[in-house]
């Protein structure tokens, strides 16, 4: 396991539809999502494994979610990681919608 060298940064990539983790400015994360209007269903986090354990998803995810509040959307956790971290961390509540059958179809498909 590696230790980050500088201070890590996360990025929104818009075109990408993610948010990205960089340490030394290379991508060793991302947390991947669509929109639906007004919501930004969340549907994948994942950091390299040589990064693991340092607390890089707790922070991609934060700012992630914080970065939904200040935009003015809602978050729709699909990504399990996203999903438990929410349950830890009651301060992104009352921006949270729940997952239903309606939104893992339009993801099915948005996805192909």
């Amino acid at each position: 396991m590696s230790q980050p060298s500088a201070t890590p940064t996360v990025e929104r990539v818009d075109n990408r539809h993610r948010y990205e983790i960089l340490v030394d400015g290379t991508r060793v994360g991302l947390t991947a999502y669509r929109d639906r209007g007004e919501q930004r269903v969340f549907y994948h986090t994942g950091v390299d494994d040589a990064f693991a354990g340092q607390g890089l998803a707790a922070q991609l995810v934060r700012e992630a979610l914080t970065d939904v509040r200040r935009s003015g959307k809602r978050i729709v956790p699909v990504c399990p990681y996203v999903a438990k971290f929410l349950t830890q961390h009651e301060e992104f509540e009352d921006i949270t919608d729940p997952v239903t059958p309606e939104v893992l179809q339009w993801l099915d498909t948005e996805l192909g």
